[in-house]
């Protein structure tokens, strides 16, 4: 099998995105759409991917040697932008003098592997282009063909005559070319058009006339070859590519209540029976058990959620590991390093940050757990602070197993609380507290009789 070479054209400067940002570095999903790209090319199994970089080339270098660190890719710069056959011929110093090459485009983030594949299979020496039909191809190139049905060339919208206008067989710009005719073609190329640019699209022209065959692969779904050059078609592109992402769940058994307001930003991995509603974010790497149930408005990150577990709605949840039949939220924000045993009642308006919390306790009112071990079978009463920092450090408050802590209290760290115990609320602890034993530590309550009349005369 001959050597297969990739090239992304990556250099634009996208001045429609009216952005800094370069715009293959725009985001689909969690990844550049220069990473989808990418991604899918590096399923292809190439021999080498050359990315034909050129707008603050350094910035999207880094975004993707960090996004892709194992990867060695060839780097090749474009002074200008002066056309699709331009960049192609920036690359050419890295194109095998055997083998194909393949080109891709870094704005045109959902390419479709199987397209692709489909093409590489249909290689045998030619040129093979990935075409489609539509039925307004207003802006796109037309595949104009023989009386014998054989492509002969492709013509840019804005050089077509009327008669091609009509045409509504569309060029997607994705082709495969054989290495070795590469060099003589580029070479050819004239910018002797209405763009005065070099467009690649004139290599077919080049490869008919050559008597080389040019063979195609239909799109098969529209979106697959759309590129990005404004904000509107990128938020298009976002809600096609959730709409496919949503389907592998609906496959898994997954319960969503609306499709189109759900945002995945990673890998999801589910269990059965799994419910999801409106407008949550499941964003890194989340795993969710058996019968879980997410609410709305909800945001999952990183994290791990066992089965039979209810996070009602407006929940923030970050690089934690929750157990199985646990409830979280409303309105509860779980920070990285949370990590909650089976049956944990989490309740509104809880933080809970770097704290392992033990099986059957609960945490469920206005509560802030920070850099904590709670044991079992804890009850901590609503306005519970565990005072973690002191300016300079932070520092762990233990409580263990059995403990009722008192509603409004605060856990000055480090200090224990021992088991069993019971802690008055209101109370400000400071110390360690024996266990199986009521501690309170509170001012004690005072009325001084006729002080609020005095103090109003005087300031009368």
């Amino acid at each position: 099998m001959q050597d297969l070479d990739i090239v992304i054209l990556a250099a634009g400067l996208g001045k429609r995105m009216n952005s800094s940002l370069p715009k293959v570095l725009h985001k689909i999903g969690d990844k550049a759409m220069l990473s989808h790209v990418v991604s899918t090319a590096l399923k292809l199994n190439p021999s080498k991917i050359i990315i034909v970089y050129g707008f603050n080339g350094d910035k999207v270098k880094q975004e993707i040697e960090q996004d892709f660190p194992q990867n060695n890719f060839l780097w090749a710069p474009q002074a200008q932008q002066l056309g699709t056959g331009d960049a192609v011929k920036s690359a050419l110093n890295y194109i095998s003098k055997q083998g194909k090459t393949l080109l891709l485009y870094g704005d045109v983030p959902l390419i479709d592997q199987e397209s692709l594949t489909t093409m590489i299979n249909k290689f045998d020496n030619n040129v093979v282009m990935l075409v489609a039909k539509v039925d307004d191809p207003s802006g796109y190139g037309r595949v104009v063909r023989n009386e014998e049905g054989m492509i002969v060339k492709i013509v840019e919208e804005k050089d077509a005559k009327q008669s091609e206008k009509f045409i509504n067989e569309i060029n997607t710009g994705f082709y495969i070319f054989p290495n070795v005719f590469l060099p003589q073609w580029l070479a050819k190329l004239s910018n002797n058009n209405q763009q005065h640019e070099y467009y690649v699209t004139d290599l077919i022209a080049m490869a008919s006339a050559a008597e080389i065959d040019i063979d195609y692969v239909e799109a098969k779904y529209k979106y697959n070859i759309l590129g990005v050059n404004n904000k509107e078609q990128l938020e298009y592109l976002e809600r096609r590519h959730q709409i496919e992402l949503v389907k592998k769940l609906f496959a898994n058994g997954v319960t969503i209540k609306d499709k189109n307001r759900i945002d995945i930003r990673g890998e999801v991995n589910t269990g059965s029976d799994c419910i999801l509603d409106v407008n949550c974010i499941l964003e890194g790497t989340v795993t969710l058990g058996n019968n879980v149930v997410i609410g709305a408005n909800s945001i999952i990150k990183n994290s791990i959620i066992g089965d039979d577990v209810v996070v009602k709605p407006f929940s923030i949840i970050e690089d934690a590991i929750i157990a199985k039949q646990c409830t979280i939220g409303p309105f509860a924000r779980l920070r990285p390093g949370a990590n909650l045993a089976e049956n944990v009642h989490v309740g509104n308006f809880v933080e809970i940050k770097k704290s392992q919390v033990g099986s059957g306790s609960k945490i469920n009112h206005l509560t802030y757990v920070g850099d904590a071990q709670v044991g079992s079978k804890v009850n901590v009463g609503a306005g519970t602070v565990t005072c973690n920092y002191d300016g300079e450090n932070k520092h762990v408050t233990v409580i263990e197993d059995n403990v009722f802590v008192g509603s409004g209290t605060m856990l000055v760290a480090p200090v224990t609380v021992g088991s069993g115990g019971i802690i008055g609320a209101g109370s400000t602890i400071t110390k360690n507290t024996p266990a199986n034993e009521l501690t309170i530590a509170r001012a004690k309550q005072l009325t001084i009789i006729g002080w609020i009349k005095k103090m109003r005369r005087i300031n009368n």
